[in-house]
């Protein structure tokens, strides 16, 4: 399926927005194929099929395409052209998924549809203004959005009006946009009640902020925080993937993830966990929700995420819950778990044995100082040959405290010793692995060079992956907290 990138367009009203026109952002993933304009055939029951017919005056003889939103971005599902009186038809002989559907016009301008059960119906309207314009047929659902659009659209125009008079009198003008905001809220809680049925309050409840009572208890400052994140997705119908397919779902699973819940991996971990269960209610949340947090894990830069990531192959992927992933996947994540878990923030060090420059064994748990540096470095690397200098000052100034191990990945034997005389690298410890006995990538994780890891006196790993840059801030605040 081709993703559709559309220009922003959001109805503002003081503090007030829709959740109309949420702007695309760049993808190179799709797991859908794209469809297109089908003639229809005596085989195919009506209500296994969809037609969406439009009208839009002012537009001829151009093409115009139907996307819908999935998760955070936008999709192209189908292509329509427009003949010289402004009529097309988006159809195939499969019913859409429900959600949230653009129509998209020359020029990246668009208009939106609400599709669930009805999916033969009419839309008319006009260029100079889609939603004022807007004439539906056969649809309840888009009959009841587009009159809340409407209302909108009138009180967005007052809003503007106001505005543009602002500097003559702000006082009052500030008055009038706070009654023009309480009117909306008030209209739009009269519009959620009158029509509870409809996806389109189901949007709105999606998109309203978590109301928090007051605090019980004074004296717990956290209970606001705590009652907000507890109850964040309260307004979200776990059973219905349609959510997926509107601008609204994402943000919040994205907000929850990186802003609500503490960025450390036991809490998100708890965290995740508890959310999961909930979107375990429909097949397709539980799959998205499953993909975007591990992705989102999988790339995060933050130290000891990866804890978070192991967590959920183990849970989701290896135990079968992840069904949408074929055996080859489950086989490249179950390679992945076994090199990571090992290599975890807290589990300790597994032991390096590599030679020295006079063919003696070295071995890294026979190395006693309070914090180890493991270095692992090519000779030939480029990167290796600026940051090498950098951590042997680093480790000049902290000798009472730190011992390098300094562990070559190459084979090239003289190449190594050139390397270490020409940078006068004697006071730490040297090696290589000798004979090539070992699979870096896989007893380490060292997927490029320079790596390290710094271990505390136990040889714990309590950082790994850290420019040499920050060695001294990392060593600095643990010797402070253990001072505590």
């Amino acid at each position: 399926m081709a993703h559709l990138g559309i220009k922003k367009g959001i109805i503002s009203i003081v503090m007030f927005s829709l959740f109309l026109g949420v702007n695309a952002q760049q993808t190179t993933t799709s797991t859908s194929t794209s469809s297109t304009i089908t003639t229809s055939t005596p085989t195919i029951k009506v209500e296994e099929k969809y037609a969406i017919k439009i009208k839009v005056n002012g537009l001829r003889d151009t093409v115009c395409y139907l996307a819908n939103y999935y998760g955070d971005k936008q999709y192209l599902k189908d292509t329509a052209k427009v003949d010289k009186n402004g009529n097309f038809t988006f159809e195939g002989n499969s019913k859409l998924d429900g959600g949230i559907y653009l129509i998209v016009l020359p020029g990246n301008n668009y208009f939106e549809a609400i599709v669930t059960d009805e999916q033969n119906f009419s839309m008319e309207t006009d260029t100079a203004d889609f939603v004022s314009n807007m004439k539906i047929t056969n649809s309840s659902e888009n009959t009841v959005f587009y009159d809340y659009l409407k209302y909108v659209n009138t009180k967005d125009k007052l809003v503007k009006d106001l505005r543009e008079n602002s500097k003559i009198d702000s006082v009052n003008v500030t008055k009038q946009l706070i009654a023009l905001d309480t009117e909306v809220a008030a209209y739009r809680k009269a519009f959620m009640e009158s029509h509870k049925a409809s996806f389109v309050t189901k949007v709105f409840k999606a998109s309203n902020e978590i109301e928090i009572p007051k605090n019980p208890n004074p004296l717990d400052s956290n209970y606001a925080y705590f009652y907000y994140r507890n109850h964040y997705f309260d307004n979200i119908d776990w059973t219905d993937d349609n959510i997926l397919r509107t601008p609204i779902f994402h943000p919040k699973l994205d907000e929850f993830i990186n802003k609500v819940i503490p960025y450390s991996p036991d809490s998100m971990i708890v965290e995740v966990d508890k959310l999961l269960n909930k979107a375990a209610a429909n097949k397709e949340l539980f799959k998205y929700c499953v993909w975007y947090i591990t992705n989102n894990s999988e790339q995060s830069k933050i130290m000891g995420i990866d804890a978070l990531t192991i967590h959920l192959y183990k849970k989701y992927y290896l135990s079968g819950k992840a069904y949408w992933v074929d055996n080859k996947t489950t086989e490249k994540i179950k390679e992945q778990v076994d090199i990571k878990e090992r290599l975890l923030i807290g589990k300790k060090m597994p032991n390096v044995n590599y030679k020295d420059s006079l063919d003696v064994y070295k071995n890294l748990w026979d190395v006693n100082a309070n914090y180890i540096v493991v270095f692992f470095y090519s000779p030939t690397c480029g990167h290796c040959q600026k940051e090498a200098p950098k951590l042997y000052e680093f480790f000049m100034k902290n000798k009472s405290q730190v011992m390098v191990y300094a562990a070559n990945v190459d084979k090239d034997e003289p190449e190594w010793k050139k390397f270490i005389v020409k940078n006068k690298f004697t006071d730490w410890l040297n090696v290589w692995d000798k004979g090539s006995h070992h699979d870096h990538r896989k007893e380490f994780d060292v997927t490029s060079t320079p790596m390290i890891y710094l271990l505390d006196k136990s040889k714990r790993i309590i950082g790994k992956r850290i420019g040499v840059e920050h060695l001294q801030d990392f060593i600095d605040y643990e010797m402070k907290m253990k001072e505590k």
